[in-house]
């Protein structure tokens, strides 16, 4: 029988959990969460919602892109304790989307408005995750330094 691995066998596991169960439960991280499912929403719909659908690459880039950034959000919003650790994929998606007509060869065939459409919300997708990634951070922070502080007044 194994034995626990990597952060199974942290001691303080359930402490950090909780740590960032409470950073996922703030009013703003919600909103960024939610905002971040719907601008992924929006890149896997952006094909036929800005008409390139024909672009099959690029449209197949974008639609699992999309799903991708929707469903990591989703993790983010209902369990960010086990998640948060996903985070960093958002700003990696969000520069996807940015170079992807580019890269799978949609860009001789892709227009201004397909290439605007991905980097607009390239550039949304990425901030959101550079936000959600600075609160998770700040409010580690912020936490470590009550506990220290708690742990000095118990002298």
């Amino acid at each position: 029988m194994a034995g626990p691995t990597g952060l199974e066998r942290h001691p303080d596991v359930t402490e950090l959990r909780q740590t960032y169960d409470r950073a996922g439960s703030t009013a703003p991280a919600q909103v960024l969460e939610g905002l971040a499912f719907l601008a992924g929403l929006y890149l896997a719909l952006s094909p036929w919602i800005v008409g390139f659908f024909g672009f099959s690459g690029l449209t197949v880039s974008n639609l699992v892109t999309g799903l991708v950034v929707s469903a990591l959000a989703l993790g983010l919003a209902s369990a960010y304790g086990r998640t948060y650790g996903l985070g960093w994929l958002l700003p990696v998606l969000g520069v996807w989307a940015i170079v992807s007509p580019f890269v799978v060869r949609a860009g001789s065939e892709a227009t201004a408005t397909t290439i605007w459409n991905n980097v607009v919300t390239g550039i949304v997708t990425v901030a959101l995750g550079a936000a959600a990634l600075a609160m998770a951070q700040a409010f580690r922070r912020h936490e470590r330094s009550e506990r220290g502080a708690r742990r000095l007044g118990n002298w």
